[in-house]
């Protein structure tokens, strides 16, 4: 499947549920992958309206964000998704965001 299928199916799927996260990420990781990070970035918003606990939202926002070179901007949304992931007990996550914020941060 190409990636211009993938994201077909996807916004085919987020037609029938708006608010289904695994959609709205999965857009976000679309345009992530082509490279279009202006497009993911406001995709990854939406999902994490929807879904504020997900702390992997977050963070591949904030790599979007540093390949906008945006790291400020990025490590903000990092500090939110430490927030969130701790909120939803995600130890997992909460590493890899750790992580990211001591790369950025560098």
């Amino acid at each position: 499947m190409t990636q211009s299928d993938r994201l077909t199916r996807l916004l085919s799927m987020l037609e029938a549920e708006p608010d289904d996260p695994f959609c709205l990420y999965g857009i976000a990781q679309e345009h992530a992958n082509a490279g279009d990070h202006e497009t993911a970035v406001s995709w990854y918003d939406k999902a994490i309206a929807v879904d504020p606990d997900d702390g992997y939202h977050y963070f591949h926002k904030a790599r979007s964000l540093e390949s906008l070179e945006r790291i400020e901007v990025a490590l903000a949304t990092v500090d939110a998704g430490l927030a969130a992931a701790r909120r939803g007990g995600d130890a997992h996550a909460v590493s890899e965001l750790d992580a990211l914020r001591e790369e950025l941060s560098g």
